[in-house]
């Protein structure tokens, strides 16, 4: 059997959007074992494919050589195969000082000695779905059709449910965030409206960086029905905000990493786009709804600036989110 080391991205969406090519690859009888930094190692916790997850102790940006160099030296002679799923230099380091003899990834940022398989890079204006985008590592064809699919350790799901004592199918699930940055976020005000509507009761989920807007929800919502809105972002470990996910009624959501994770377990969802595009980064799930105004042919004027992919609305106005009602939204709830 051959042991493969897999270095995964550094974004929770794209973690998940990995799963396809990892279930590829064990397929054909590779053991696995993924590098992930530790928040997005909860995602691979819920590939059973994976039979280890090794948590990378670095922060975000920097080299940090020492440490790449004390871990390549942990896993020195382990691995016969890596996969490198980021595009930059950095995250090739540990299987090259590692001595994996097989080291594949796509061209990009110098990596010509690191890697020894590459794949040429697609120009942006070229470049195909994600999770085909990471599919392809495994060197296999027919793409098109792959979509990620998670599943939960038993009894994840009834745990993490006792705890916030709630029932399975009882709850929405709301996440508002969305890291890229405000031009990727539906409007506060909307979600306060849209969570007013809902029948049951409404869990609103992300990280510590959430937590403003999503008090700023829950203030407006549980001021018209009390404690109809309960917020727990950066209450919840991720692994904890995936079984909740799993186990709702259904989801709202911004194009973020949750959106994707709710896709991965056909959770019935709404995924609101505005500067991204969902040709790109769409929620793969029979069950989805995309909203995005961009190919809308009823909403006047187009919007001829979207998808601009920018943090911030280079216009100032971000009619491309704004201009989606939350009634339009209930309607698919």
């Amino acid at each position: 059997m051959n042991r493969s080391l897999v270095i995964a991205p550094q974004w929770i969406g794209d973690a998940v959007m990995t799963e396809p090519l990892l279930r590829r690859l064990a397929a054909r009888g590779e053991r696995l074992t993924v590098g992930a930094l530790p928040w997005v190692a909860p995602v691979y916790r819920a590939m059973p494919q994976v039979a280890e997850v090794v948590e990378f102790p670095f922060a975000h940006g920097g080299l940090q050589w020492a440490g790449r160099r004390a871990m390549a030296q942990q896993l020195r002679g382990r691995f016969d195969a890596a996969y490198v799923c980021p595009n930059s230099l950095k995250s090739a380091l540990i299987p090259w000082w590692a001595g994996i003899p097989r080291r594949v990834g796509y061209q990009g940022e110098g990596r010509w000695g690191l890697l020894n398989q590459r794949l040429p890079n697609p120009p942006k204006g070229a470049r195909p779905p994600m999770v085909a985008f990471y599919s392809a590592l495994s060197g296999e064809a027919g793409l098109d059709a792959d979509q990620p699919r998670l599943q939960l350790a038993a009894g994840t799901a009834v745990q993490a449910l006792a705890a916030h004592g709630l029932p399975a199918q009882g709850f929405y699930v709301l996440a508002p965030g969305a890291e890229y940055g405000p031009a990727k976020r539906w409007p506060a005000a909307h979600f306060a409206a849209l969570a007013a509507e809902l029948a049951l009761p409404v869990l609103l989920l992300g990280s510590g960086k959430d937590a403003p807007v999503c008090a700023e929800i829950a203030t407006a919502v549980n001021a018209q029905r009390p404690s109809h809105c309960r917020d727990l972002a950066g209450k919840t470990t991720l692994d904890q905000a995936i079984a909740l996910i799993a186990s709702a009624r259904a989801m709202v959501s911004n194009d973020s990493g949750l959106m994707h994770v709710a896709a991965a377990f056909a959770v019935p969802q709404v995924a609101l786009f505005g500067s991204s595009s969902p040709r790109h980064t769409p929620p793969l799930n029979a069950r989805a709804t995309v909203l995005w105004l961009k190919n809308d042919p009823a909403y006047q004027p187009p919007l001829d600036c979207a998808p601009c992919f920018a943090r911030d609305c280079p216009l100032g106005h971000t009619r491309c989110l704004r201009d989606i009602a939350p009634a339009r939204v209930l309607s698919y709830l």
